[in-house]
């Protein structure tokens, strides 16, 4: 066995430790670039004290899931401030933006030669400015990831800027800047959480340290998610949520995922669905999909380790009451329900759309970590599941 392990170059985990990112990031640079979502008010206690200091150079705010323009207009700005570290504060958009401005900062070559599907892949010729990543969601883990997920409209794609420098230098994680996240995108985050636990777990890369943190993100998702769904102001159920998608974030970049992301990025390319959300609707019809490949495989050797891996998923997630993987994904169809995530039809999804996105889902680079290799017709009868 032979595996490597990276994830951002500090963690600073633990309610009202937000209040200390202005000291940290001076830390690490002079002036600050600083990345917020659309409703900045929210955070002031983080926010505030970068204003009154003389670290913060210039703010820019996100307002949609990031576009190519979206990073370089930022990317441009940062550069007139003489910016010389970034700072993230917000869901998985901001912080998938504040590392594509760290990236391009300090890389002044055209975009597509960066990146992956669209582009020409190449590693950053630089190392990327450091950046300070200060999630808002309990979601996408990003604040220990070494990628961006950038939208290209022309393109109807969401593709990645990929590069180990990208791994954030400080990553402060305050389950109390979750308390006042609504329900829906309390749901459609952790769900995104949920998700990124169990595909690193199943994944062909999975190692013995991603799997010892999927288990530990798992048993706290199972038993909290739907209580934070509820119950926003539960702060232990909220500590839990942060601890799950931190977790879920440092397996993922190390095991990679697997065919449910592979599937949603398509989907929110084309159709601008809300990532978090489409992983969570697919998650039960996926992992059904993946179990029958494994088993229409007859000389592969997959079904068993495979069957194993979602026993184990389904004895976590159902509090030990059952090994069979049906159990699990059963659990997975009712957390759905209950959090009312919406089915892909919502998104103007229809049958004539899964071959495509199926085709599209194959080329991506979280396909090439699924624990068992899916054709065109088994990826989309797995989307299919989920209209």
């Amino acid at each position: 066995m032979k595996f490597e392990f990276a994830t951002a170059g500090r963690i600073v985990f633990g309610a009202g430790s937000s209040a200390d990112a202005a000291r940290l990031t001076a830390e690490i640079g002079q002036r600050a670039f600083v990345v917020t979502g659309g409703q900045p008010e929210r955070f002031r206690s983080v926010l505030d004290p970068l204003r009154r200091s003389a670290l913060a150079s210039a703010f820019f705010r996100v307002t949609a899931e990031p576009t190519l323009a979206t990073v370089l207009a930022a990317t441009r700005e940062a550069r007139t401030a003489q910016c010389d570290v970034v700072v993230g504060v917000g869901g998985g958009s901001v912080l998938d933006t504040a590392k594509a401005v760290a990236a391009l900062l300090t890389n002044s070559e055209d975009i597509f030669d960066y990146l992956e599907v669209i582009g020409r892949a190449r590693p950053l010729t630089n190392l990327a400015a450091p950046c300070v990543a200060i999630p808002t969601t309990s979601g996408t883990g990003s604040e220990v990831t070494r990628n961006a997920v950038l939208g290209s409209p022309e393109h109807r794609v969401k593709v990645s800027l990929r590069h180990p420098s990208m791994l954030p230098r400080l990553a402060i994680v305050d389950p109390d800047l979750t308390l006042e996240l609504p329900p829906a995108a309390t749901a459609s985050s952790g769900c995104d959480a949920l998700v990124q636990l169990i595909e690193p777990f199943v994944s062909s890369r999975a190692n013995p340290i991603t799997d010892g943190l999927c288990r530990e993100g798992l048993d706290r998702a199972a038993r909290s998610l739907r209580r934070v769904y509820e119950r926003g102001d539960d702060r232990s159920a909220r500590t839990d949520m942060s601890i799950a998608s931190l977790l879920g974030g440092l397996a993922l970049s190390n095991a990679g995922l697997g065919s449910i992301h592979a599937l949603a990025n398509p989907i929110g390319g084309r159709f601008g669905a809300p990532h978090g959300a489409v992983c969570g609707v697919l998650l039960p019809s996926m992992m059904a999909a993946n179990l029958r490949a494994a088993e229409a495989d007859l000389f592969g050797g997959s079904v068993g380790p495979l069957y194993e891996r979602y026993g184990e998923v389904a004895h976590i997630l159902t509090a030990g009451a059952s090994r069979d993987p049906e159990a699990g994904i059963a659990w997975a169809r009712q957390l759905i329900s209950d959090v009312k995530l919406p089915r892909l039809r919502t998104y103007g999804i229809t049958e004539h759309d899964l071959p495509p996105l199926a085709a599209d889902a194959l080329k991506t680079n979280s396909m090439k970590a699924n624990p068992v290799k899916l054709t065109a017709e088994q990826c989309a009868e797995g989307a299919r599941g989920a209209l």
